[in-house]
Protein backbone atom coordinates (compact mmCIF):
# COMPACT_ATOMS: atom_id res chain seq x y z
CA UNK A 1 0.00 0.00 0.00
CA UNK A 2 2.70 2.16 1.06
CA UNK A 3 4.47 1.71 -2.70
CA UNK A 4 0.68 2.86 -4.10
CA UNK A 5 0.74 6.14 -2.20
CA UNK A 6 4.74 7.07 -3.09
CA UNK A 7 3.20 6.54 -6.88
CA UNK A 8 0.44 9.10 -6.20
CA UNK A 9 3.10 11.43 -4.27
CA UNK A 10 5.40 11.51 -7.41
CA UNK A 11 2.14 11.60 -9.79
CA UNK A 12 1.65 14.88 -8.31
CA UNK A 13 4.75 16.49 -9.25
CA UNK A 14 3.83 17.19 -13.11
CA UNK A 15 0.16 17.63 -12.38
CA UNK A 16 2.01 21.18 -10.73
CA UNK A 17 4.11 21.34 -13.26
CA UNK A 18 1.90 21.53 -15.62
CA UNK A 19 -0.54 23.92 -13.05
CA UNK A 20 2.07 26.25 -12.54
CA UNK A 21 3.37 26.96 -16.53
CA UNK A 22 -0.36 27.18 -17.63
CA UNK A 23 -1.04 29.92 -15.66
CA UNK A 24 2.54 31.66 -15.81
CA UNK A 25 2.28 31.48 -19.63
CA UNK A 26 -1.42 32.42 -19.19
CA UNK A 27 -0.81 35.70 -16.99
CA UNK A 28 2.16 36.81 -19.54
CA UNK A 29 -0.18 36.48 -22.67
CA UNK A 30 -2.28 39.41 -20.82
CA UNK A 31 -2.37 42.29 -22.75
CA UNK A 32 0.30 44.72 -21.76
CA UNK A 33 3.98 45.06 -20.59
CA UNK A 34 4.66 43.00 -17.45
CA UNK A 35 7.83 44.91 -16.58
CA UNK A 36 5.31 48.23 -16.27
CA UNK A 37 3.23 46.12 -14.15
CA UNK A 38 5.58 45.35 -11.98
CA UNK A 39 6.89 48.49 -10.81
CA UNK A 40 2.90 49.03 -9.96
CA UNK A 41 0.30 51.48 -10.09
CA UNK A 42 1.24 55.19 -10.35
CA UNK A 43 4.83 54.72 -11.58
CA UNK A 44 6.43 56.46 -14.34
CA UNK A 45 9.68 55.38 -15.86
CA UNK A 46 11.49 55.81 -19.25
CA UNK A 47 12.47 52.66 -22.05
CA UNK A 48 16.07 52.50 -20.31
CA UNK A 49 14.31 51.56 -16.88
CA UNK A 50 12.25 49.65 -17.96
CA UNK A 51 14.98 47.23 -19.78
CA UNK A 52 16.66 47.22 -17.04
CA UNK A 53 13.70 45.47 -14.91
CA UNK A 54 13.11 43.61 -17.85
CA UNK A 55 16.22 42.19 -17.13
CA UNK A 56 16.22 41.90 -13.22
CA UNK A 57 13.09 40.12 -13.55
CA UNK A 58 14.33 37.29 -16.61
CA UNK A 59 11.42 39.21 -18.62
CA UNK A 60 13.85 39.59 -21.60
CA UNK A 61 14.54 35.36 -21.66
CA UNK A 62 12.06 32.90 -23.44
CA UNK A 63 9.19 32.10 -21.31
CA UNK A 64 10.34 28.14 -20.22
CA UNK A 65 13.69 29.79 -19.22
CA UNK A 66 11.40 32.44 -16.81
CA UNK A 67 9.38 29.49 -15.63
CA UNK A 68 12.34 27.38 -15.16
CA UNK A 69 13.95 30.49 -12.68
CA UNK A 70 10.88 30.67 -10.74
CA UNK A 71 10.17 27.19 -10.08
CA UNK A 72 14.07 27.19 -8.67
CA UNK A 73 13.45 30.04 -6.50
CA UNK A 74 9.84 28.62 -5.76
CA UNK A 75 10.88 25.45 -4.69
CA UNK A 76 13.55 26.82 -2.02
CA UNK A 77 10.39 29.40 -0.90
CA UNK A 78 10.91 32.11 -2.86
CA UNK A 79 7.85 33.31 -4.61
CA UNK A 80 8.68 36.99 -5.71
CA UNK A 81 7.60 40.22 -3.99
CA UNK A 82 3.60 41.59 -4.61
CA UNK A 83 3.59 44.83 -6.60
CA UNK A 84 0.96 45.81 -4.79
CA UNK A 85 2.52 46.31 -1.33
CA UNK A 86 6.37 45.07 -1.66
CA UNK A 87 5.53 42.46 0.68
CA UNK A 88 7.36 38.60 0.36
CA UNK A 89 4.73 36.37 -1.43
CA UNK A 90 5.24 33.52 1.08
CA UNK A 91 4.47 35.74 4.01
CA UNK A 92 1.29 37.32 2.62
CA UNK A 93 0.37 33.76 1.79
CA UNK A 94 0.96 32.25 4.71
CA UNK A 95 -1.29 34.74 6.61
CA UNK A 96 -4.18 34.89 4.02
CA UNK A 97 -3.99 30.91 3.82
CA UNK A 98 -4.85 30.57 7.49
CA UNK A 99 -8.09 32.36 6.80
CA UNK A 100 -8.82 30.56 3.58
CA UNK A 101 -8.30 27.47 6.12
CA UNK A 102 -10.54 28.40 8.67
CA UNK A 103 -13.26 29.57 6.18
CA UNK A 104 -13.25 26.28 4.58
CA UNK A 105 -13.10 24.04 7.45
CA UNK A 106 -16.24 25.91 8.74
CA UNK A 107 -17.82 25.61 5.58
CA UNK A 108 -16.87 21.74 5.51
CA UNK A 109 -18.10 21.08 8.20
CA UNK A 110 -21.36 22.35 7.45
CA UNK A 111 -21.70 20.66 4.27
CA UNK A 112 -20.98 17.68 6.17
CA UNK A 113 -23.13 17.60 9.16
CA UNK A 114 -26.48 18.83 6.74
CA UNK A 115 -25.63 16.59 3.87
CA UNK A 116 -25.06 13.32 5.22
CA UNK A 117 -27.52 13.05 8.24
CA UNK A 118 -30.22 14.49 5.93
CA UNK A 119 -28.75 11.77 2.74
CA UNK A 120 -29.00 9.19 5.78
CA UNK A 121 -32.63 10.17 6.79
CA UNK A 122 -33.69 10.65 3.02
CA UNK A 123 -32.73 7.05 2.12
CA UNK A 124 -34.34 5.37 5.00
CA UNK A 125 -37.54 7.36 5.03
CA UNK A 126 -37.76 6.98 1.19
CA UNK A 127 -41.27 8.62 -0.36
CA UNK A 128 -41.79 10.24 3.26
CA UNK A 129 -41.99 14.62 3.36
CA UNK A 130 -38.14 14.45 4.74
CA UNK A 131 -37.29 12.89 1.88
CA UNK A 132 -39.37 14.70 -0.60
CA UNK A 133 -38.22 18.43 1.12
CA UNK A 134 -34.67 17.23 1.20
CA UNK A 135 -34.43 16.28 -2.36
CA UNK A 136 -35.93 20.06 -3.07
CA UNK A 137 -33.37 21.53 -1.01
CA UNK A 138 -30.61 19.26 -2.73
CA UNK A 139 -31.69 20.37 -5.80
CA UNK A 140 -31.90 23.91 -5.11
CA UNK A 141 -28.57 23.56 -3.29
CA UNK A 142 -26.69 22.62 -6.75
CA UNK A 143 -28.90 25.11 -9.11
CA UNK A 144 -28.41 28.37 -6.64
CA UNK A 145 -25.21 30.39 -7.41
CA UNK A 146 -23.29 30.62 -4.73
CA UNK A 147 -22.24 34.51 -5.08
CA UNK A 148 -25.81 35.03 -5.16
CA UNK A 149 -27.10 33.22 -2.46
CA UNK A 150 -24.52 35.20 -0.71
CA UNK A 151 -26.10 38.25 -1.81
CA UNK A 152 -29.61 37.12 -0.52
CA UNK A 153 -27.66 36.31 2.71
CA UNK A 154 -26.32 39.49 3.44
CA UNK A 155 -29.41 41.39 2.67
CA UNK A 156 -31.87 39.31 4.80
CA UNK A 157 -29.73 38.00 7.80
CA UNK A 158 -27.54 41.42 7.77
CA UNK A 159 -29.39 44.14 6.77
CA UNK A 160 -33.20 43.28 7.16
CA UNK A 161 -33.19 41.39 10.45
CA UNK A 162 -29.11 41.96 11.72
CA UNK A 163 -28.99 38.81 13.46
CA UNK A 164 -24.62 38.55 12.16
CA UNK A 165 -21.94 40.42 10.20
CA UNK A 166 -21.88 40.72 6.60
CA UNK A 167 -18.54 41.45 6.48
CA UNK A 168 -14.88 41.90 7.83
CA UNK A 169 -13.04 38.72 9.63
CA UNK A 170 -12.24 37.55 13.16
CA UNK A 171 -9.78 35.21 14.00
CA UNK A 172 -11.48 32.10 15.43
CA UNK A 173 -8.68 31.19 17.75
CA UNK A 174 -8.44 34.64 19.14
CA UNK A 175 -12.10 35.17 20.18
CA UNK A 176 -14.39 31.96 18.71
CA UNK A 177 -17.97 33.56 19.20
CA UNK A 178 -17.31 36.53 17.49
CA UNK A 179 -15.27 34.33 14.80
CA UNK A 180 -18.34 31.67 13.96
CA UNK A 181 -20.58 34.74 13.74
CA UNK A 182 -18.46 36.43 10.91
CA UNK A 183 -18.23 32.55 9.78
CA UNK A 184 -21.86 31.62 9.46
CA UNK A 185 -22.90 32.95 6.45
CA UNK A 186 -20.35 33.05 3.93
CA UNK A 187 -19.09 29.51 5.28
CA UNK A 188 -23.18 28.62 4.84
CA UNK A 189 -23.30 30.12 1.01
CA UNK A 190 -20.19 28.35 0.00
CA UNK A 191 -20.83 25.21 1.86
CA UNK A 192 -24.39 24.76 0.26
CA UNK A 193 -23.47 23.40 -2.88
CA UNK A 194 -21.07 20.65 -1.40
CA UNK A 195 -24.00 19.65 0.98
CA UNK A 196 -26.81 19.25 -1.63
CA UNK A 197 -24.23 17.22 -3.70
CA UNK A 198 -23.21 15.33 -0.52
CA UNK A 199 -26.58 14.42 0.63
CA UNK A 200 -27.42 13.20 -2.94
CA UNK A 201 -24.48 11.08 -3.84
CA UNK A 202 -25.35 9.68 0.20
CA UNK A 203 -29.13 8.89 -0.46
CA UNK A 204 -27.94 7.41 -3.81
CA UNK A 205 -25.59 4.95 -2.34
CA UNK A 206 -27.63 4.17 1.35
CA UNK A 207 -30.89 2.81 -1.10
CA UNK A 208 -28.16 0.64 -2.48
CA UNK A 209 -26.83 -0.73 0.61
CA UNK A 210 -30.39 -0.70 2.23
CA UNK A 211 -30.94 -3.04 -0.19
CA UNK A 212 -28.43 -5.98 0.22
CA UNK A 213 -28.63 -9.41 1.85
CA UNK A 214 -26.11 -8.42 4.75
CA UNK A 215 -28.48 -5.83 5.61
CA UNK A 216 -31.85 -7.85 5.52
CA UNK A 217 -29.83 -10.35 7.73
CA UNK A 218 -29.35 -7.91 10.59
CA UNK A 219 -32.49 -7.25 10.39
CA UNK A 220 -34.10 -10.88 10.41
CA UNK A 221 -31.07 -11.09 13.37
CA UNK A 222 -33.71 -9.11 15.53
CA UNK A 223 -30.29 -5.65 15.20
CA UNK A 224 -32.23 -2.69 16.20
CA UNK A 225 -32.81 -0.74 12.86
CA UNK A 226 -30.91 2.26 14.21
CA UNK A 227 -27.41 0.04 14.67
CA UNK A 228 -28.14 -1.30 10.87
CA UNK A 229 -28.23 2.14 9.12
CA UNK A 230 -25.48 3.61 11.55
CA UNK A 231 -23.10 0.88 11.68
CA UNK A 232 -23.57 -1.96 9.39
CA UNK A 233 -24.75 0.41 5.95
CA UNK A 234 -23.65 4.01 6.65
CA UNK A 235 -19.72 2.60 6.55
CA UNK A 236 -20.28 0.82 3.31
CA UNK A 237 -22.37 4.02 1.87
CA UNK A 238 -19.40 6.06 2.82
CA UNK A 239 -17.31 5.32 -0.28
CA UNK A 240 -18.31 6.86 -3.08
CA UNK A 241 -19.43 9.86 -0.03
CA UNK A 242 -15.94 10.23 0.11
CA UNK A 243 -15.14 11.00 -3.48
CA UNK A 244 -17.74 13.76 -3.45
CA UNK A 245 -15.23 14.89 -0.19
CA UNK A 246 -11.99 15.21 -2.60
CA UNK A 247 -13.97 16.26 -5.37
CA UNK A 248 -15.27 19.34 -3.32
CA UNK A 249 -11.61 20.43 -2.17
CA UNK A 250 -11.63 22.34 -5.63
CA UNK A 251 -15.12 23.70 -5.78
CA UNK A 252 -14.22 25.11 -2.45
CA UNK A 253 -11.07 27.09 -3.26
CA UNK A 254 -12.73 28.56 -6.47
CA UNK A 255 -16.10 29.49 -4.40
CA UNK A 256 -13.83 31.20 -2.06
CA UNK A 257 -12.66 33.66 -4.46
CA UNK A 258 -15.93 34.52 -4.90
CA UNK A 259 -17.21 34.44 -1.30
CA UNK A 260 -14.22 36.07 0.22
CA UNK A 261 -14.74 39.21 -2.10
CA UNK A 262 -18.21 39.36 -1.58
CA UNK A 263 -18.10 39.03 2.64
CA UNK A 264 -15.20 41.29 2.71
CA UNK A 265 -12.90 38.06 4.09
CA UNK A 266 -8.86 38.44 3.67
CA UNK A 267 -8.09 35.23 2.62
CA UNK A 268 -6.40 33.73 -0.10
CA UNK A 269 -9.67 34.08 -2.62
CA UNK A 270 -9.53 37.45 -2.23
CA UNK A 271 -5.94 38.04 -2.49
CA UNK A 272 -5.96 36.55 -6.02
CA UNK A 273 -8.58 38.68 -7.43
CA UNK A 274 -7.00 41.75 -6.03
CA UNK A 275 -3.68 40.19 -7.80
CA UNK A 276 -5.16 39.75 -10.75
CA UNK A 277 -6.85 43.23 -11.02
CA UNK A 278 -3.31 44.38 -10.36
CA UNK A 279 -1.77 42.14 -12.68
CA UNK A 280 0.82 40.80 -10.11
CA UNK A 281 1.41 37.53 -11.76
CA UNK A 282 3.77 36.60 -9.35
CA UNK A 283 0.94 36.84 -6.60
CA UNK A 284 -1.84 34.96 -8.83
CA UNK A 285 1.36 32.10 -10.03
CA UNK A 286 1.92 31.85 -5.97
CA UNK A 287 -1.73 31.55 -5.05
CA UNK A 288 -2.19 28.88 -7.48
CA UNK A 289 0.71 26.71 -6.38
CA UNK A 290 -0.85 26.70 -2.69
CA UNK A 291 -4.44 25.94 -4.60
CA UNK A 292 -2.82 23.21 -6.23
CA UNK A 293 -0.89 21.55 -3.68
CA UNK A 294 -4.04 21.74 -1.16
CA UNK A 295 -6.65 19.82 -3.64
CA UNK A 296 -3.94 17.06 -4.24
CA UNK A 297 -3.74 16.68 -0.58
CA UNK A 298 -6.69 16.53 -0.20
CA UNK A 299 -7.29 13.85 -2.86
CA UNK A 300 -4.77 12.09 -1.71
CA UNK A 301 -6.17 11.81 2.02
CA UNK A 302 -9.02 10.64 0.01
CA UNK A 303 -7.00 7.13 -0.94
CA UNK A 304 -5.93 6.99 3.02
CA UNK A 305 -10.04 7.34 3.74
CA UNK A 306 -10.91 4.38 1.53
CA UNK A 307 -8.46 2.08 2.81
CA UNK A 308 -9.68 2.82 6.44
CA UNK A 309 -13.35 2.58 4.85
CA UNK A 310 -12.90 -0.50 3.22
CA UNK A 311 -9.83 -2.75 4.21
CA UNK A 312 -11.02 -4.85 0.93
CA UNK A 313 -9.32 -2.43 -1.55
CA UNK A 314 -6.02 -3.58 -2.11
CA UNK A 315 -3.59 -0.62 -3.34
CA UNK A 316 -1.39 -2.70 -6.18
CA UNK A 317 -1.55 -0.11 -9.37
Amino acid sequence: MWVYFLKRILQMIPVMLIVTFLVYTLMLAIPGDPARALIGPGESLDEEQLEYIRKKHNLDKPVIVQYGIWLGKAIQGDLGRSTQNQRPISEELKSRAMVTLQFGVVAWICAIFIGVPLGIASAVYRGKPIDFFATIFSIGGVAIPNFWLGIMCIFYFGVVLGWLPTQGYVDIFENPKEGLRHMILPAFALGITSWALIMRQCRSAMLEVLAQDYVRTAHAKGILHRKVVWVHALRNALLPVVTVFGLQTGRIFAGSIVIETLFGIPGMGQFMIQAIFARDFQAVQGSILIMAMAVLLANLVTDFVYAWLDPRIRYDG
